[in-house]
């Protein structure tokens, strides 16, 4: 247990049974009545974000969770299959828990695992990934303009829209944030 004045960004709290990490926080002290901490978190399964008030003198549960690198291995059955680097065990994740960045797994592609009690509550991707376009109509000679795109597809099936002198088998890089082109990667 930690008191209210003990929290930091980034750390992991146990709050009505989920665990949540401290976006931000900030201390409120008033010239009349009781100091108190607006602190917002960021729920680790579904990503909600909520904001709450605690009063200085209440105490919350911390959870220590690990970040862990772990290259994307493959997929069977409806379960993904990635490869702690610490302790080079298999671990195995359900599609729901990585549906939002199934789009951009790539074989290999270093994810963070965030892991509490051996249990894996959440998988990220790197902000931004380099992957070959395998589709996208034919670029005309002198198609060199930023501003105007096309669609395309990237070897791992994932849709983007990329400038229209980008052509296939070109790797291109991402932010798997936003789904946007970024640049052109020369490989």
């Amino acid at each position: 247990m930690i008191t209210i004045n003990e929290v930091s960004k980034g750390m992991a709290l146990r709050v009505d049974g989920d665990i949540w990490t401290i976006v931000d926080f900030l201390h409120v002290k008033p010239a009349k009545g009781s100091a108190f901490v607006k602190i917002k978190m960021r729920n680790l399964k579904t990503g909600n974000v909520i904001e709450r008030t605690y009063r200085t003198a209440e105490t919350l549960e911390d959870v220590p969770v690990e970040e862990r690198r772990m290259p994307y291995s493959y997929n069977a059955d409806g379960l993904y299959y990635f490869m702690c680097q610490e302790t080079y065990e298999e671990v195995t994740v359900s599609e729901d828990m990585v549906k939002d960045i199934v789009p951009y797994l790539l074989d290999n592609l270093g994810v963070t695992g965030y892991v509490h009690e051996d249990k894996v509550l959440k998988v990220t991707l790197p902000n931004f990934i380099v992957a070959k376009v395998v589709e996208a109509p034919p670029g005309v000679k002198g198609d060199s303009s930023k501003t105007d795109t096309k669609p395309a597809k990237i070897e791992t099936g994932a849709s983007v829209m990329i400038p229209l002198f980008v052509d296939v088998g070109e790797s291109i890089k991402i932010d798997t944030r936003t789904g946007l082109y970024v640049e052109r990667v020369k490989q």
